[in-house]
């Protein structure tokens, strides 16, 4: 007989890492799968786990339909199916229609859930210490190119 130790729901919730949503859209409908091979990699390496993940395409009149990633062919996703199984379905259908309202007609985009499962380990110790986020944000890469090709301009 083997010991199994057994979790219980607080010990699964004091590890969790904090969870980021994005919406990445492929004017003209674009979305060949590509970027499979990047999000599994993250997988992969335990830096991210993919909590949920739906593709909303978005027609030229303003009409949209939602996918789970089961509904797609396999051209359409690439290695994301390989993701599935570990898909929560947390997106409600409010959710859904606040970011199909964001896509712009005639394209696809992919609403990805994911934890940060590299930020685990630190939040539950700031937790454990009694402290607690007050504040987060996020500085979109256009901005960082933007300040850096800014402060270039002014060292010539």
């Amino acid at each position: 007989m083997t010991d199994q130790m057994t979790v219980t729901e607080e010990e699964t919730l004091d590890e969790l890492g904090p969870v980021d949503w994005i919406v990445v859209e492929f004017p003209g409908s674009r979305f060949d799968g590509t970027i499979a091979p990047t999000l599994t990699d993250l997988v992969d390496r335990g830096i991210i786990r993919v909590l949920d993940l739906l593709m909303i395409r978005k027609d030229e009149d303003g009409e949209f339909e939602a996918f789970e990633i089961s509904d797609l062919d396999d051209s359409e996703i690439g290695q994301i199916r390989e993701l599935e199984t570990a898909m929560a379905n947390l997106l409600s259908q409010e959710d859904v229609q606040s970011v199909a309202e964001a896509v712009e007609p005639g394209s696809t985009a992919a609403l990805l859930v994911w934890e940060n499962l590299w930020a685990a380990p630190f939040g539950s110790a700031v937790r454990h210490a009694g402290g607690q986020l007050v504040a987060s944000g996020r500085i979109p890469v256009q901005a960082l190119i933007a300040a850096v090709e800014a402060d270039l301009k002014e060292e010539e």
